[in-house]
């Protein structure tokens, strides 16, 4: 009887071995979690192209958010029409005046649902728009305006150093000493319907998207410093891209 418990418990610890083994050799089930979308978003003429790269098979829905300071406020202003497709494109063709931050709101199949990484739109470098636009070119420029506006009469139109049009039609602001000192600017129409102002300007160089101002032709605006008028002008916006 012994002999037979002490067989049996023999057959156990052989079994307990085997066992042992077999969990050492079989390979462990690793998690890959999925790829998050590569993407990035370059200013182009009147709007902002946004391009990334997906590695999700399951994925249910891809929101495209906004934000003006890449840290708060972010809204989703368009979805993915085909988010499951690995290269995807969208158009922001009413971006904001100024830094334009982006992310993406990824919702799986699961539920599951998670935020690609935060770009900033930089200008598209194959675009050369560094060329302020000047009255010479107002002038060629206004023989196709469709609105016919004509510019300023009473004084001869030069171009700011602070507040002007590049060839491209955006409209760039030059302030090197603006982390130091306390800028805004509004915008209005020629006819002097306000249209929209930037409480602060807290960047040296900023570009405003020609789409913001919905039509070309003539605008002006006004510079303030501490709430100062600093400056007061105008701009032309091109209605085509001159490269």
């Amino acid at each position: 009887m012994k002999q037979i418990a002490r067989l049996s418990f023999i057959a156990l610890l052989l079994n307990i071995f085997t066992l042992c083994a077999y969990a050492q050799q079989a390979p462990t089930q690793q998690y890959t979690p999925p790829v998050l979308p590569d993407f990035m978003a370059l200013i182009k003429t009147g709007k902002i192209q946004l391009e990334w790269l997906s590695g999700f098979t399951n994925v249910k829905q891809i929101g495209i958010q906004r934000s003006l300071d890449s840290v708060l406020n972010f809204n989703t202003i368009a979805y993915a029409s085909y988010p499951a497709q690995t290269r995807n494109v969208y158009l922001d063709t009413k971006p904001l005046p100024g830094s334009n931050y982006y992310r993406l709101f990824i919702l799986l199949n699961t539920g599951r649902y998670m935020y690609s990484n935060t770009v900033l739109a930089v200008p598209d470098s194959t675009i050369k728009a560094t060329q302020k636009l000047e009255i010479e070119d107002v002038k060629e420029l206004q023989k196709s305006a469709a609105n016919g506006e004509k510019a300023p009469e009473k004084v001869v139109w030069h171009p700011s150093n602070t507040v002007y049009t590049t060839v491209d039609g955006n409209v760039n602001i030059n302030l090197p000493d603006a982390e130091k000192k306390k800028y805004s600017v509004k915008f209005f129409e020629t006819d002097g319907g306000f249209l929209f102002q930037i409480d602060q300007v807290k960047e040296p160089f900023l570009i405003l998207e020609k789409a913001i101002f919905l039509h070309s032709g003539w605008f002006n605006f006004e510079l303030y410093e501490d709430g100062k008028l600093k400056e007061k002008w105008s701009f032309f916006i091109p209605l085509n891209y001159r490269s």
